[in-house]
C-alpha cells in the first residue's frame, strides 16, 4: 500500500518534507516568487501533486486573487490538502486523479513539486507533455525532486548525504539511513542532465535551474509556442 493511501501516514505528511527537504519552506516561497513573475493578477495556476495542501496554501497565501487547481492521487492527501487550506479552500479546486484528470486549461502556470522522481522516465515524459498541452505559450512551470547523479559511488555519496541531513533534522539515523536506501533502490531516479532534456523534449525552453538542496533541484521552464 502507498504511504499516501494510509490515513495515520497521511496525518503525519507534514512533519516530513521540513525534516527530509533542504530549505523546504524556501521552495515553496521561491516557487511563488517565479509564478508571479509571469502569472498575472487573475491568473489560473495548476498543482500537480498537491495533496497535503502544503505548497497550495503558501501559493494562496502569496496570491490570493490568483485561482488554483490542485491535484493529486490519493484520496487521503486531497482531504489533508482541504483540512490545511481551511478557508484558503474557496482559491482552490481540488481534483482527485493524475495529469490526464486536470482540466484542459489553458493555465497561466504549473508547479510539480517534490512528485516527478516517483515516476519512471517514459511517465515523467508524459506527465511533462500533458502539463505542457495545459500551458499558455511562455507560461512557467516550477518542478522540484530528487535529481542527482547516477553513477554508483556518486549515487552512494548523495544518498548519504541525503541521510545525514535527515538525521541532523532529527530523524533516528536507522530511519534516516533506511530512507536513503529505499530512495535508491526504489525510486526510478534519473539525474540532472536527463531531466533537463526532458523538459526540453517536452515542449519547454529556457529552463533554469532555481533550487540545489543535497539530492533535490529544481527547475524553472517555459512552454514553448
Amino acid at each position: 500500500m502507498s504511504p499516501f493511501s494510509d490515513p495515520q501516514a497521511v496525518a503525519r505528511y507534514a512533519d516530513g518534507p521540513v525534516r527530509l527537504v533542504p530549505g523546504f519552506h524556501a521552495l515553496q516561497q521561491m516557487a511563488a516568487l517565479l509564478l508571479a513573475e509571469f502569472v498575472p493578477a487573475d491568473g489560473r495556476v495548476l498543482v500537480l501533486g498537491a495533496g497535503g495542501g502544503l505548497e497550495l496554501k503558501v501559493f494562496v497565501q502569496a496570491q490570493p486573487s490568483w485561482r488554483f487547481v490542485g491535484v493529486d492521487p490519493s484520496v487521503e492527501m486531497v482531504k489533508l490538502a482541504k483540512a490545511t487550506l481551511g478557508s484558503l479552500a474557496a482559491n482552490v479546486d481540488l481534483v482527485e486523479g493524475y495529469v490526464d484528470t486536470a482540466p484542459e486549461g489553458p493555465f497561466d502556470g504549473a508547479t510539480c513539486l517534490l512528485t516527478l522522481h516517483f515516476l519512471p522516465a517514459a511517465e515523467r515524459l508524459h506527465t511533462l507533455r500533458e502539463l505542457r498541452r495545459r500551458l499558455k505559450p511562455g507560461a512557467p512551470l516550477v518542478v522540484a525532486h530528487h535529481s542527482f547523479p547516477q553513477g554508483g559511488r556518486e549515487k552512494a555519496r548523495w544518498l548519504h548525504r541525503y541521510a545525514a541531513f535527515a538525521a541532523s533534522s532529527g530523524v533516528p539515523p536507522s530511519d534516516a539511513r533506511h530512507a536513503g536506501d529505499a530512495i535508491g533502490t526504489r525510486l526510478p531516479l534519473l539525474d540532472p542532465e536527463q531531466d533537463v532534456a526532458l523538459l526540453h523534449e517536452a515542449g519547454f525552453e529556457a529552463v533554469e535551474l532555481f533550487y540545489a538542496g543535497l539530492t533535490f533541484k529544481g527547475w524553472i521552464a517555459y512552454a514553448a509556442p
